[in-house]
């Protein structure tokens, strides 16, 4: 049986059946998986946070308790399955781990807008400038105080104006000029979507399993 899918803004439609042959759906919202019927996994990428509500805790709780196996990451699979990780929910992709860990907390982090005709994203989540400010910190583009003071005034803008222009200027202004040039030049040499790559994982882990169906035993 084809695994049901939800996936959005996360990776285009086109790339992921190029990976996994599933049952794709739009992000998933609050009441999705009641209807579900006859499905043995479930994978969970995106889901909508603000324009309808999340998907619920029982909700997937009821899928697990019917030995349905659910798998997420991504964005609201990330959030889900490290909040439901004890309850049999698998979470995959460095998202995950960090919303695992607690490095990382809020909904915010993983939250953006899109087009829903064309699912193409309109601003940047904020896990993937975290990440690539922690790049820059590690090799010493940043100080640990520029760090903190980029992403905390990221933080402070609303997740639908995140962008990466307004990234680059919070930057701008604070680095100063010269420091910033050199920034400049390590975001367009070292910016990774994370939230793309944690999609992929997802499917790549899908595949797998319903190659290898023990592994999720």
């Amino acid at each position: 049986m084809r695994p049901v899918i939800y996936l959005g803004p996360s990776l285009p439609l086109a790339e992921a059946k190029d990976i996994l042959d599933a049952d794709y759906r739009p992000p998933v919202k609050r009441g999705d998986l009641q209807r579900l019927e006859g499905v043995e996994l479930v994978g969970i990428i995106d889901g909508v946070f603000l324009q309808s509500c999340s998907v619920g805790h029982r909700e997937i709780l009821s899928l697990l308790n019917r030995k349905v196996k659910v798998v997420g990451g991504g964005s609201m699979g990330a959030l889900r399955a490290a909040e439901m990780g004890h309850y049999g929910m698998i979470g995959v992709g460095q998202i995950f781990k960090m919303y695992a860990s607690e490095e990382v907390q809020g909904d915010d982090e993983v939250a953006l807008v899109f087009d829903p005709e064309t699912m193409e994203p309109l601003s940047e989540p904020l896990v993937n400038l975290r990440v690539l400010l922690d790049a820059a910190w590690m090799a010493d583009v940043i100080d640990t105080a520029q760090r903190a003071g980029i992403l905390s005034e990221m933080r402070s803008i609303y997740y639908p104006r995140r962008t990466v222009p307004a990234f680059l200027e919070v930057a701008r202004r604070r680095l100063g000029k010269s420091h910033f040039e050199e920034f400049d030049r390590f975001f367009a040499d070292n910016y990774r979507d994370i939230k793309k790559e944690d999609a992929i994982t997802v499917l790549k882990f899908i595949k797998d399993a319903c190659e290898q169906p023990y592994k999720l035993l």
